[in-house]
């Protein structure tokens, strides 16, 4: 495959590729810059097909040494900032050869559910990732992609990848501010056309005051379960939301708008969609999905990527999230899906973050439990939030139980560890 930094750099030499606060790099200087690495890395014995961590202390230098590693043929290994010295230790002592060709990049999962876990994407699931993301969102040459999300994840590293692939612009932060990031959207000059967003970010972000962002074309919307509620906030507000289900094993983006990226099939493990009389025609299972942004070390033995995650694909194909089967609480008999309970919480206007999980419990084997963040300013009970919810989900889904805190346990990207609820 053609390397994609040396296209872009023939085809818009004179582009800004990186911007960063007060630097910029066009693709001319990035070129050589990363080959300026390349040769580095190459007098340190680096060679096509090794894995090579690279720390994120200064984000441009980052997206250097990652372009450098595609120069070579190496795997980059992003190490987050964050991780304790024992976690940085077993990620570099991990960093040898790759075992599928052409590996880009090694990423390694949130976590939220079990220890993180490394996913190997080739320069085919990237170029595919890109291709089928800028089908969906439309593309503008002179795009400007605000990028605050953590590089360590496949979420902001995707933006960098992107952008290369597209010979466009990436505005990288550090770490997400909110301030820092309504200044960038609200001003006409700065000219953001995309931002990548978790709820968590958009909520804040419209607390804080965003109104018609002047020169947005979309805000990606995804990173965990999108209350209605917060859609409905932002469609008020005159921001365009583009909701988004990814994960790790495939580049980040797989459905956009409830339907999947070209290229990419969903199903689910009970097969078609039925219907039953008088109801719209739905398939409820563990989503799979196919194609070519899939890591091919996370294809199972049937061909498909079993995501883990619960959802409903309806008659035309639209997805729709439901929760993780690993999560799914047995209260009573009745399968509890945790992620619906904290989407019919967020909707309540003084519930600002909620985690929902199981407790044991000698009637019910597993109680549900929601442990809620209020906004600023409000007062509730819970036993009011408890109504709330019976109001919009069925009796046996309703908590019974519900405490309060000042935040809930979250990863970088903004997904919930659930595990550290109980």
């Amino acid at each position: 495959m053609p390397n994609w930094l040396q296209l872009a750099r023939a085809r818009r030499p004179e582009r800004i590729a990186l911007e960063a606060g007060d630097t910029v790099l066009t693709y001319e200087q990035l070129w050589t810059a990363a080959e300026a690495a390349a040769a580095a890395l190459r007098r340190d014995g680096v060679a096509a097909g090794n894995r090579v961590p690279l720390a994120i202390e200064d984000c441009l230098q980052f997206a250097v040494q990652l372009h450098a590693c595609v120069l070579l043929g190496a795997a980059a290994v992003p190490l987050d900032p964050r991780l304790s010295e024992p976690e940085r230790r077993a990620r570099v002592a991990s960093a040898l050869a790759t075992r599928a060709p052409g590996v880009a990049t090694v990423m390694h999962t949130s976590g939220t559910t079990s220890a993180p876990k490394p996913v190997e994407l080739t320069y085919g699931n990237w170029h595919a990732n890109a291709l089928g993301s800028a089908v969906m969102l439309g593309l503008d040459l002179r795009e400007r992609w605000l990028c605050a999300l953590p590089l360590a994840h496949v979420g902001g590293l995707s933006i960098v990848l992107r952008s290369a692939i597209y010979a466009t612009t990436v505005v990288l932060h550090e770490r997400f501010d909110t301030d820092a990031v309504l200044r960038e959207l609200s001003d006409p000059a700065r000219r953001i056309t995309l931002v990548s967003l978790v709820p968590t970010m958009l909520s804040r972000l419209l607390d804080a005051g965003l109104r018609e962002p002047p020169t947005l074309r979309w805000a990606l919307l995804g990173g965990g379960p999108i209350a209605p509620a917060l859609l409905e906030r932002a469609a008020d507000a005159g921001v365009p939301v583009a909701p988004t289900y990814g994960m790790t094993e495939a580049c980040s983006q797989i459905a956009t708008f409830g339907l999947p990226l070209p290229g990419v099939e969903l199903t689910t493990s009970e097969g078609e969609p039925r219907a039953s009389e008088g109801e719209p025609s739905t398939s409820e299972g563990e989503l799979l999905v196919r194609g070519p942004v899939v890591a091919p070390g996370a294809v199972g033995a049937d061909g498909w990527l079993h995501t883990g995650d619960l959802a409903t694909l309806d008659a035309a194909g639209r997805l729709t999230i439901v929760g993780r089967k690993a999560e799914t609480i047995v209260s009573g008999g009745e399968n509890v899906a945790p992620a619906e309970v904290e989407a019919a919480l967020l909707e309540h206007p003084a519930v600002a973050d909620a985690g929902v999980f199981a407790r044991p419990d000698p009637e019910w084997g597993e109680a549900v439990v929601a442990r809620v963040v209020l906004a600023g300013g409000f007062v509730v009970s819970g036993d009011e939030l408890r109504r709330w919810c019976a109001e919009r989900l069925a009796g046996f889904k309703v908590p019974k139980h519900v405490e309060f805190a000042e935040d809930v346990p979250r990863t970088a990207s903004g997904k919930l560890l659930r595990r550290e609820l109980g």
